[in-house]
C-alpha cells in the first residue's frame, strides 16, 4: 500500500517511551491520585491500585500498543486493515472511531484546563499568590474562570503550543518535544518532592498518603482503584495505538507497557510527596481536582519562602504534563486525516486545532455565561451537568470503557493466540498465558464494573 504522507516512526525506543509516558501523565496524576490514596486507605489503596492496574489496565495497554504496531496506521485505518486481514466483522472499526472521537472531545475541553495551568505560571511569577487566604484564592480563581475572554486567550495559547509540536511531525515535532519535556517534568517534580521533605507537615502528609489503613477500604475503594488505573495509563483514546504504529517491530511491547505504567504511578506518588506536605504544613484542606491545584496550593505558595519560584515551577510542571497529553490527543486525528486527504500535517494540525478551539467554546462558557445551562436535562439524564460535565462524563464513563472493552475482546478473542504471540514478538512465552487470561477475562470484567458503577448506579 502506497501512502501520500511521509513515513512516521520513532528514531529510538526512548522517544516512544517518553511520548507514551507523556500521554499517560496528565492532570489526574497531580490532582486526583494522591488524594484518592489518602482518602481510601493510603498504602492499602496503593496496593489495590497496583494489583488492579496489573490485572486490568496493563493488559489493555499492551493490546492497544500491539494493535497499533500491527496496523501501522492511525487507529481507524489500522483497525480497517486488521479487519480485512483477519476477515472479521466491520463492527470492530468502532475501536478506531471511538478512540479518535473520544480523543477529539477530550482535547476540546482539556485545552481549556491546560490554559488554566499556563495562566497560573503568570500569576506565580508576578507574585499574585502573596498573602492569599482561602477566600482570596477562591475569589481569584472564580474571577478568572468567570471571564470567558481570559479563558479563550489561554486556551488559544495552549492549543497553539500543541498544534505547533504536532504540525512539525512525529520525529521533528513530537519526538523532540517529549524527549525534552518529559525529563524536565521528572527533574522539576523530583526537585519539588525533595524540597517538600524539609516542610514541617511532611510526616503528616506521608501518613495521609501511605499509612496502611484497611479500615478505609470499601467496595468503592476497589472501583476507584480500577477506574484510576484504567484512565491514568491513557488507554482507549487512540493515543497508545497511534504511538504503537510508529514503534519498531523488535521493541518489546510488554516491557514498554510495564515501564509506562510504573512511570505513570511514580509521577502520581511523587506529586503527592511534593504537594501534600505544603497542604499539611499550613493547615489547608486536602482536596481533589481543580480546588487543590488552583485554590489550595496558591495559598501555600504565597506563604512559603521562595514561593514565587516554587509556584512557577509547579505550574510549569503541570503545563508540561498537560501539553504532552494534549499532543497525544491531537496526533491520532491528524494522522488519520493525513492518510486520507492531500494535505500535509502542517495544514491539518492547525485545522484540527481550530475545530477543537471552536468545540471548546461550550467548555469555556460552562464556567460563566452558560453555568446554569444543562443540555441533557430535557432528556432526563445528567440533569445537573453543564456542557463540560457532559463531555467529561461521556468520554470517561461511556466512550473509554466501551473502547477498552471492545479492544480487550478483539485482541483477546477475535485474534488467535498464534497471531497475537507473533505480533508481540520474541520473549513473550513467560508471561503470555497470564496476560492473555487477564485480557480475556479480568480486563472486560473490570471495564464493565467501571461502566456499571459510574453510569448505571
Amino acid at each position: 500500500m502506497t501512502t501520500s504522507y511521509a513515513p512516521r516512526h520513532w528514531t529510538s525506543r526512548f522517544a516512544f517511551l517518553m511520548a507514551a509516558i507523556g500521554s499517560a501523565v496528565g492532570l489526574g496524576n497531580v490532582w486526583r491520585f494522591p488524594y484518592l490514596a489518602g482518602e481510601n486507605g493510603g498504602g492499602a489503596f496503593i496496593l489495590i491500585y497496583a494489583l488492579t492496574t496489573l490485572a486490568i489496565a496493563l493488559p489493555i495497554l499492551i493490546s492497544e500498543i500491539m494493535l497499533g504496531r500491527m496496523g501501522r496506521q492511525s487507529p481507524i485505518n489500522a483497525m480497517r486493515a486488521l479487519i480485512a486481514e483477519h476477515k472479521t466483522l466491520r463492527l470492530w472499526v468502532l475501536i478506531g472511531w471511538g478512540g479518535t472521537i473520544g480523543a477529539f472531545i477530550v482535547l476540546s475541553y482539556y485545552s481549556v484546563i491546560g490554559g488554566w495551568a499556563l495562566k497560573y505560571i503568570e500569576l506565580a511569577l508576578t507574585g499574585a499568590f502573596a498573602g492569599e487566604t482561602n477566600e482570596i484564592a477562591a475569589g481569584q480563581f472564580s474571577a478568572f474562570v468567570e471571564n470567558p475572554y481570559d479563558l479563550w486567550i489561554w486556551q488559544t495559547l495552549f492549543l497553539v503550543l500543541t498544534v505547533f509540536i504536532v504540525a512539525a511531525g512525529v520525529t521533528s515535532g513530537i519526538e523532540r518535544a517529549v524527549v525534552l519535556l518529559m525529563p524536565l517534568l521528572f527533574v522539576l517534580l523530583a526537585g519539588m518532592a525533595l524540597y517538600a521533605t524539609t516542610m514541617p507537615g511532611f510526616g503528616d502528609a506521608m501518613e495521609f498518603m501511605f499509612a496502611f489503613n484497611l479500615a478505609k477500604v470499601k467496595p468503592d475503594t476497589v472501583l476507584a482503584a480500577i477506574g484510576q488505573g484504567f484512565f491514568s495509563v491513557s488507554v482507549s483514546l487512540g493515543a497508545m495505538m497511534t504511538y504503537g504504529a510508529y514503534l519498531d517491530k523488535e521493541a518489546s511491547i510488554g516491557r514498554a507497557a510495564v515501564m509506562i505504567a510504573v512511570a505513570d504511578t511514580m509521577v502520581a506518588l511523587l506529586a503527592g510527596i511534593a504537594i501534600f506536605p505544603l497542604v499539611f504544613t499550613y493547615g489547608l484542606e486536602p482536596s481533589s481536582g481543580p480546588g487543590l491545584t488552583f485554590i489550595t496550593l496558591p495559598i501555600a505558595f504565597g506563604t512559603i519562602g521562595n514561593g514565587i519560584l516554587i509556584g512557577a515551577v509547579f505550574f510549569l510542571l503541570l503545563s508540561v504534563a498537560a501539553v504532552t497529553s494534549a499532543i497525544s490527543l491531537l496526533e491520532p486525528i491528524v494522522a488519520w486525516l493525513e492518510e486520507g486527504v492531500k494535505l500535509s500535517r502542517k495544514w491539518l494540525a492547525p485545522i484540527v486545532g481550530a475545530v477543537a478551539w471552536v468545540a471548546g467554546i461550550g467548555t469555556v462558557l460552562s464556567f460563566n455565561w452558560w453555568a446554569d445551562f444543562h443540555p441533557m436535562a430535557h432528556f432526563g439524564v445528567m440533569e445537573e451537568m453543564t456542557i463540560f460535565d457532559v463531555l467529561d462524563f461521556t468520554t470517561s464513563n461511556i466512550i473509554m470503557p466501551t473502547v477498552g472493552l471492545l479492544m480487550s475482546l478483539f485482541a483477546g478473542w477475535v485474534l488467535s493466540g498464534k497471531v497475537v504471540a507473533e505480533a508481540l514478538g520474541d520473549g513473550v512465552k513467560a508471561w503470555f498465558p497470564l496476560w492473555r487470561f487477564a485480557l480475556r477475562y479480568l480486563a472486560p470484567l473490570g471495564v464493565v464494573s467501571i461502566f456499571v458503577a459510574n453510569v448505571l448506579m
